[in-house]
């Protein structure tokens, strides 16, 4: 890994950082250390920070008492962030539901792209049309979850349906069809690409978790598809915090995942390899990744007639090998329901949404820091809290809290990158 020119706009003296001092170093120990970095002052470093974060803000109420504040940060100029956010108010029947999430999308940004972008609209069209069912009833929460897993379901479903359909007959119409043929269809691009962007998503994907909360502000659903994570934090009777984890990880490392992909592939042993589906993927809950969902006529015959085409296509080959019973990857998200108190008394509550780049940051000192983040929050006065982002104080306080820290993160000098994508949404609730 080489060095890269330094940034004109970083000002301040040169300093030397070491392979240990980045949390969540994505770099190896050989990639010659130290490394030089711009040690900045606490403002500017708070300002750069800023400036790197894409940072957003959306007041729930009049008060501000209900807010959500979002970041999406990679310091490394050189790789666009594959992660994204969404925070918006869902007008229904008059009434104001709120949804906000994080995605972490992979092998490309097309997929997450839209994914954050469509993702609400289909939220907001399944909640009118449960809504609209119930009249002036309201609906049960086990309804909403039930609503909730089915608006996501349909939304992935229809990423590779899309495409089937501009093929009349399906995936079984593709043997009749030359790879000249199937170019011509997909290939639309001098007339608008309309085809072409839908093909495209299937070749990419992303994690999802998505929280959605009642107008009435007494019930949050999450739901999860993944290795992102939620946290609900707390404040005691003690003026303590209380920090959970509501979510789990869709991923080699949960053995009932494991167990449930194995179950619905019995005499596959190759259907998790390392701890990756098929070999070749780390989440087990994903949307989009088509290759995984469908059968290998798909990838061959669609995604590699895709312009440019693919040159080398062993390392799909690899793990289409393996594929016999598709779909390998679900969609179907681990959807969870927990009450709310909105009385102006009850305890504050901030719910994050993160991606695993902010885990892999924390590391084995994640509660600390989150629990030292929520003390911090609960001495500032409003204006400070109307002033500095939630989320952007919590990603400072994971990287370490102080501004050499953060200097280090913000300015080495390395021309690919040392730190995950970043994601984090925090809501006041």
């Amino acid at each position: 890994m080489g060095g890269r020119p330094e940034c004109s706009c970083y000002t301040g003296p040169t300093s030397f950082a070491s392979f240990g001092d980045i949390p969540g170093n994505l770099c190896s120990p050989t990639d010659d250390w130290p490394r030089p970095f711009r040690n900045l002052n606490h403002n500017a470093a708070w300002d750069h920070l800023a400036a790197a974060s894409n940072l957003h803000s959306v007041k729930f109420d009049p008060t501000g008492r209900w807010r959500a504040d979002a970041l999406n940060f990679q310091p490394c100029a050189e790789t666009p962030s594959q992660d994204r956010y969404a925070v918006q108010q869902i007008h229904i029947q008059g009434r104001v539901w709120t949804l906000s999430a994080v995605f972490d999308g992979h092998l490309g940004s097309h997929t997450v792209e839209h994914v954050a972008h469509h993702m609400p609209i289909i939220v907001r069209e399944h909640l009118e049309l449960i809504t609209q069912k119930h009249g002036d009833r309201v609906v049960p929460p086990p309804l909403i979850a039930d609503m909730f897993s089915m608006a996501i379901r349909a939304f992935d479903d229809a990423i590779a349906n899309d495409v089937l359909e501009l093929f009349p007959g399906g995936l079984s119409s593709l043997s009749r069809l030359s790879d000249l043929q199937i170019q011509e269809v997909l290939d639309d691009q001098l007339s608008g690409g309309q085809n072409y962007t839908k093909a495209r998503l299937c070749l990419y994907g992303t994690t999802a978790l998505v929280a959605l909360v009642d107008p009435d502000h007494q019930n949050l659903w999450l739901a999860n598809l993944g290795d992102c994570q939620g946290l609900m934090v707390s404040e005691t009777d003690q003026k303590a915090w209380n920090v959970e984890v509501l979510t789990r990880f869709h991923n080699g490392e949960n053995p009932l995942e494991v167990q449930r992909i194995m179950n619905e592939h019995p005499g596959e042993p190759e259907c998790i390899m390392d701890g990756r589906v098929l070999g070749a993927i780390a989440p087990f809950r994903c949307l989009g990744d088509t290759p995984f969902k469908q059968p290998p006529e798909f990838t061959r015959r669609i995604l590699y007639n895709l312009y440019p085409g693919q040159h080398d296509t062993s390392p799909w080959e690899e793990f289409l090998m393996r594929n016999h019973t598709p779909p390998y990857i679900s969609s179907t998200p681990e959807v969870t329901h927990y009450p709310l108190d909105p009385s102006p008394q009850a305890p504050r509550k901030y719910l994050i949404l993160c991606s695993d780049g902010f885990t892999d940051i924390c590391g084995t000192n994640q509660h600390t820091i989150v629990d030292q983040w929520a003390r911090a929050a609960a001495r500032s006065s409003s204006k400070e809290l109307d002033e500095k982002s939630l989320a952007l104080r919590l990603l400072w306080q994971a990287l370490g809290n102080d501004p050499t820290s953060v200097s280090r993160v913000l300015t080495l000098n390395m021309d690919s990158p040392w730190l995950d994508d970043v994601s984090i949404v925090v809501q006041c609730l």
